[in-house]
């Protein structure tokens, strides 16, 4: 079985992450994709989050009757604590986590946007983190598999002798290198971001082409996002 984990602030999950998802599964033959809302993200701990549950109820409400998309609590407070102090999310736990849960005929893999990849040397362990299984790094215009690799840490990225390899993968879509694995996700083609959407509230414009149906009732409801950046 082909299991994806989706990791992310998700403050609020939006179109673009379903259509992503949707594109990955199709591409990747997933059986699941698992979205992962951060209690504390790691590179945001300074900046303002909604509150934890109520990012984990948009994706409940934004996954509603999708089969395969499974919302998760992988990272909320109660699970990660454990009765201790709250620490940041961090991926490389999560995915140890799921590993030791799956079976040895299950392949696991790791969902991301070019954006987030970008920073993902700076990554808590990162490159004991990719070596944990495969990713798939959704693509927006103008980026390659060249522009993948060269985001990772250094002791990761392909030699300059590698270049002629590097070229050929590229065209494949898939990039294998010792000790990581790579998979483009060619764009989706979707526009839209978080931060828009919190402007979009702010400014007191319509939220149907962003979120769901039930996702943008939900924030009405709960009044969120009213004076968020």
């Amino acid at each position: 079985m082909n299991i994806a984990l989706f990791g992310g602030t998700f403050d609020p999950i939006h179109r673009g992450h379903l259509n992503v998802a949707r594109a990955a599964a199709e591409r990747f033959k997933l059986k699941e994709v698992w979205f992962v809302p951060a209690d504390i993200p790691p590179h945001k701990q300074k900046a303002p989050v909604t509150v934890y549950y109520h990012r984990y109820a948009m994706v409940a409400l934004a996954l509603a009757g999708e089969k395969r998309f499974v919302p998760s609590l992988l990272e909320s407070p109660d699970c990660e604590a454990g009765g201790k102090e709250r620490r940041p999310s961090y991926s490389i736990e999560t995915v140890r986590r799921v590993k030791s849960m799956l079976g040895t005929r299950d392949r696991l893999y790791f969902l991301i946007g070019i954006d987030a990849f970008r920073d993902i040397a700076t990554w808590y362990k990162a490159e004991e983190l990719l070596r944990e299984c495969d990713f798939i790094v959704a693509a927006r215009p103008g980026y390659s598999l060249a522009d993948v690799a060269g985001s990772l840490p250094k002791g990761l990225r392909p030699k300059d002798d590698d270049a002629a390899s590097l070229q050929k993968q590229n065209k494949s879509g898939r990039l294998e290198l010792p000790g990581v694995r790579l998979h483009l996700l060619p764009e989706t083609h979707e526009d839209v971001s978080a931060t828009q959407i919190r402007a979009a509230v702010r400014s007191g414009r319509g939220l149907t082409k962003l979120v769901p149906d039930a996702v943008a009732e939900y924030i009405y409801k709960e009044r969120l996002y009213r004076g968020k950046s």
